[in-house]
Order: C-alpha cells, then structure tokens, then sequence
C-alpha cells in the first residue's frame, strides 16, 4: 500500500497519508489557518458535541429517507467512533479558524465520511460510498451545526465547573465552622474597624462561593436553545420536511439533555449574546474568586512584618536567594487567572458585536476564549481549594493579640462606658502607647476577663436564617 495518496478538489491535487482520515478541505484548513496551534480535536467536548450532531443528523436524515439506512449507519458508527474519542489526532484544523467554522465542520465532515468509507470496504478519499457533503453533511450547514456544538459543548463544561465551585463552597463552610470561635479584627479601607469572627469572614466566602455556583448554572441555562436545523441562514432550506423535530428528537437522545430548536431560528444564527452572558459569568467567577484570593494574601502576609493572621499552605519556597521565605503562589495564581479571564470577556464582547447580518462568523474566537476561560477557572479553582483554602489555619494568638491592641475595639465598649469615657480612653491609651483594653483595665472599668467577653459578644451577629 502507498505511503501517499491524492485527492483533488477544485483548488488542485493536495498528497495527503496514506492512511488519513481527512481530505483536501482539511488539508487546506490546517496548513492555511493554523493561528493558536490548538486543533479542534484537543478541544474534547467540542468535537463530541461535533460528533453528536452529525450522528443526530444522519438518523434523522435515514428516517426521512434522504439518505439510505446502510449509509446512515456507516456515518453514525464513525460519529460513536468520535464521540467516544477515537481519531481525534485526525481533527487537525485549529480552533482559531477563519469564516465561521468551515474549515472544522469540512475537517468533521470528511473524518466521518472516510471512516464510513472504510466501514463499508471503500477506498479512503474515494468517498463513492460515503461523500462528505451528499451524505455527512445532509440538511445541514456549517453556520448551524458549528454553533450548536459550541452551545452542547459549553454546556457540558458548565456543569463540571458548578461542580468544582461548590466543592470550594464547601470548604469554605468547614472553615467558617472551624474558625467560629475566633476573635478577629474587621478592617475596612485598610483600616481596624470593628471585632468579628474569623468564622464570620470565612462565612461570607462560603455564601459568595455557593451563589456563584447557582447563578453558573442559571445561565447555563440559556445554552439549551440551538440553532440546529436553521441550515445557511435560519430558514432550513435544504433539508426535508419533519427534519427539525427528528434531529432534536435524536439529539436529546444522545446527549441525555433537553436540548431544543430555537423559538426564532434567524435570531440564533445572527446573535451570541447567550456566550456573551457565559462569559460574563465566567468573569464574575474570577475575579470574585481573585477577590478572595488576594483578602488571603493580605491576612497571610508576614508573617512577622505584616497581618498574619492567617497561615496558608507552605506549598513550595519562595525566594531563590532569601532562606525560609514562602510565597502565597496559589493565591496569587487565582489573582493572575482573574486578569486572564477578563480579558477574555473582553474579546468575547468584540467578536458577538461583529457579528454581520445573517450570522456570527467570529465564533471560533468566541469558543477558544469561552473554552479557555472554563479550563482556567477549572484548574484554579480545584488547586486554589486543594493546595490552598484546605489546608490554610488560623493564627488564633495573633488574631486575638490585633484585636486588643487596637482601638476600633472601643465601639464594643460605648453602651458599657458611655461614648465620652471611651473616647478620653482611647486618647490616654494612644498618648500613653498602650492598647485600649489595656488603658481601660488600668483604669479599672474592667477587668481583662470581663473585656474579652464583652468583645466576643459584640463581634456575634446572628445569621438572617437562624
């Protein structure tokens, strides 16, 4: 058998392997478009959902009797092959490709159709069995089939992602639990402001973690309608009557998800608002997160010079030149995810604006940027929860210590003393270089014991559910 072989289109012969899968259109694709090096076939839940909308396409076509049954069941086997990952070293095209997704849809549309080749004795590139367009590419188009794998695709990464959310979430629960107990000095705008609880902090991190995790899943809501069946523009021509309800009907069946055709079909085809809310969603995850991250590298700072008050994860060293030192790098990494991601809500935003008349053809973009940011916020989020949220603890000590020696504390102590007693004490105690607990206690209003009940006691807040 030849190590080559030729296949021509009407741009000219193209010497493909021997063996491909692949034809002259992916061919051109590959080599004319390869801008991020990433081909579709690593973007995996992609090029299932891919998979899964040819296979629904070509039961529906076989129902229909638009395409034969033998044929029809040659395409679906070699959509199983891919959905179940085989040959995706074939799926070459990069996902950053031009025109809407020609070139990937092509690079599918010849993959099935070789293997389907293959599966009924022909020749690859023949494709007198099998042909790319006449047979994997009934009642379809690029412009219908491409979103609607981008919308299963994403689909599918979001919920993992809730997932890896409120497994956050909950560790942040079992911090605020293990915390509840000790004292902690509020700060606001930098500045000592009133006495909490540490457990009171972490409270509010858990609260903000599990509604990130619904509101996720809120707008992954918004990805069950496609474009499916609308073909070139929204109008469906092309493909038989009843061909619309079969292919859902198909495709619901395959995914196990209630996916359904657009309420207006030209709508789905011209707008990608719904990625533009993914988007920003994946937004509000990261730098919420990065908020967080970044209040455990203040807290953690130190820890001799600085708050210290809490003690993160001593991961790996921190300095090549200075001994012992440690470096909060997982939080710091969230922080870095944060600005990432924004970025990439930022190109998500230009490419739906661009959109021109009956499509969007800067989708590619839209999914590379969509898909980044989930693989980002998948990775940060487990590491942040694993390497650094888990295994952080309190410096109860130097918690309780700040507390004291600050003067915010006064507040606690005006309905006890009155505001005009604890104001001269707060000044005797700043001229004096003394805490304020302690001016107070040498006064003898209170004892030390006294005080730091007093102090717990204010820094409670019952729960708005208790």
């Amino acid at each position: 058998m030849p190590d080559t072989r030729i296949e021509t289109d009407h741009w000219g012969d193209v010497t493909l392997s021997a063996n491909a899968l692949y034809g002259a259109n992916t061919f051109r694709g590959y080599h004319n478009l390869g801008f991020s090096q990433r081909s579709v076939g690593s973007e995996t839940e992609f090029a299932k959902a891919f998979a899964q909308c040819k296979l629904a396409a070509a039961r529906a076509n076989s129902e229909l009797g638009v395409i034969a049954p033998q044929v029809a069941d040659a395409i679906a086997s070699a959509c199983q092959d891919l959905i179940s990952g085989m040959y995706a070293d074939q799926l070459l095209v990069d996902v950053i490709e031009g025109s809407g997704g020609t070139s990937t849809n092509m690079n599918f549309n010849e993959v099935i159709a070789n293997r389907a080749q293959q599966l009924l004795g022909g020749k690859l590139g023949k494709y007198d069995r099998v042909h790319p367009n006449d047979h994997v590419n009934r009642s379809q188009s690029t412009n219908d089939v491409y979103p609607s794998a981008m919308k299963i695709a994403v689909h599918a990464r979001l919920t993992g992602l809730a997932d890896e959310i409120e497994l956050l979430a909950s560790v942040f629960d079992d911090k605020a639990e293990e915390f509840q107990h000790v004292l902690h000095l509020g700060r606001t705008c930098l500045q000592d402001a009133q006495p909490m609880y540490l457990g009171q902090r972490f409270q509010g991190y858990a609260a903000l973690t599990h509604r990130l995790a619904v509101q996720l899943r809120d707008v992954q809501g918004q990805l069950l309608d496609l474009p499916l069946g609308a073909t070139a523009i929204g109008t469906g021509f092309g493909s038989p009557p009843g061909y619309k309800d079969k292919v859902f009907a198909h495709l619901r069946e395959i995914t196990g998800v209630d996916f359904r055709p657009a309420s207006d079909p030209f709508d789905a085809m011209q707008n990608m608002d719904a990625f533009s809310r993914v988007s920003g969603e994946l937004r509000t995850i990261a730098t919420a997160m990065g908020k967080v991250a970044s209040d455990l590298i203040l807290l953690s700072s130190g820890p001799v010079g600085g708050i210290g008050e809490i003690l993160l994860p001593p991961v790996q060293a921190g300095s090549s030149i200075m001994p012992g030192k440690v470096n909060p790098v997982v939080a710091i990494g969230v922080v870095q995810l944060g600005y990432a991601i924004v970025g990439n809500d930022v190109c998500v935003a230009q490419s739906a604006q661009a959109g021109q008349l009956e499509i969007n053809h800067f989708e590619p973009i839209i999914l590379s940027r969509v898909s980044d940011s989930i693989s980002l916020l998948n990775n940060g989020i487990r590491l942040f929860r694993e390497r650094c949220v888990k295994g952080l603890r309190a410096n109860e000590e130097r918690n309780v210590d700040n507390v004291l020696r600050s003067s915010a504390v006064a507040t606690a102590f005006i309905p006890k003393l009155g505001y005009d007693v604890t104001a001269a004490i707060v000044h005797e105690a700043h001229r004096a270089g003394r805490s304020f607990v302690e001016q107070m206690v040498d006064k003898g209003y209170l004892t030390h014991s006294e005080s730091f009940e007093l102090l717990k006691a204010s820094a409670y807040v019952v729960p708005s559910s208790a």
